[in-house]
């Protein structure tokens, strides 16, 4: 049983800390003020969220230890997309989003791969609920410090984490090579 459970954490750490498939950040990021996400992409993305959390609402008796060692039932799973768009003047219009190649699926974690995705800017994901210690769902508000430090390390210029089926959490690289977080997003 303790080598099932260390092999069980190993592959969540191996999942969580991945690169999400994508190369080291480019020498050249164009500068960009805001993001503009339209209404359709947003509905695109709050569709996903609400299949791969479809159970949020069955963490009455799965703590989070249980949830993390992947011992319970999967109530839902994370999701990554790759989002499609282009800078112009001051804005990253965002024109589409889909489901990265090589997808993996835990509850707390997700890898994945956007290469070879035309008109390529960023990533997206979904944070699942937690249970707290009374087994009531805890909402991940905004992007973590791991998913900030993939990002930092890609070579996305946004990222987004969709936490609920309409809260949204933005960051951006800047030209200088720092992050804008949270990134202006204007849904639209």
């Amino acid at each position: 049983m303790r080598a099932f459970t260390i092999g069980v954490l190993a592959a969540v750490v191996a999942l969580a800390g991945g690169e999400w498939g994508v190369a080291p950040p480019s020498a050249t990021v164009p500068a960009f003020d805001a993001v503009i996400l339209p209404l359709a992409v947003r509905d695109s993305m709050r569709a996903r969220w609400e299949e791969n959390n479809r159970h949020w609402d069955e963490l009455s008796d799965v703590n989070t230890l249980t949830q993390l060692l992947g011992t319970g039932k999967p109530t839902q799973r994370e999701y990554l997309g790759c989002l499609r768009g282009e800078v112009s003047r001051d804005t990253l219009w965002i024109s589409g989003a889909g489901t990265a190649h090589d997808l993996k699926q835990l509850q707390f974690a997700v890898a994945g791969s956007c290469d070879g995705v035309a008109q390529f800017v960023g990533t997206w994901h979904t944070h699942p609920y937690r249970a707290d210690s009374g087994g009531h769902a805890i909402k991940e508000r905004e992007l973590s410090h791991r998913d900030l430090e993939t990002f930092a390390a890609a070579r996305d210029l946004v990222t987004i984490v969709m936490w609920d089926s309409d809260s949204l959490d933005a960051a951006a690289k800047r030209p200088d090579g720092t992050l804008l977080h949270p990134a202006p997003l204007a849904v639209r």
